[in-house]
């Protein structure tokens, strides 16, 4: 095994660069949109340090918005901002 080489079987794809349509002439345009590692939402400590550390303080929460990770709100804890990071937009149908 290579000093860079990927853990899991060598049968499966790579999870770090999404699939791109071929077909699709503005499938290189799309790719830039993307959030990085498809993570629409995403939350970070308000003081900063790493997100498993102090799970009782406050929380920025991030949404992507095409060009780059957006403010949009805190949240109190750790626990708050896991369940709105994972929540899903049942409103929006596209």
């Amino acid at each position: 095994m290579g000093k860079h080489s990927r853990p899991g079987p060598p049968n499966q794809p790579s999870r770090a660069v999404p699939s791109v349509d071929r077909d699709d002439p503005l499938a290189a345009y799309h790719k830039r949109r993307r959030p990085p590692m498809d993570q629409a939402r995403r939350h970070r400590p308000l003081h900063g340090g790493a997100s498993h550390l102090r799970p009782d303080e406050p929380r920025v929460l991030e949404e992507w918005d095409g060009f780059g990770y957006q403010p949009v709100g805190t949240a109190a804890n750790l626990a708050a901002a896991r369940v709105w990071a994972d929540e899903r937009d049942t409103g929006n149908a596209e």
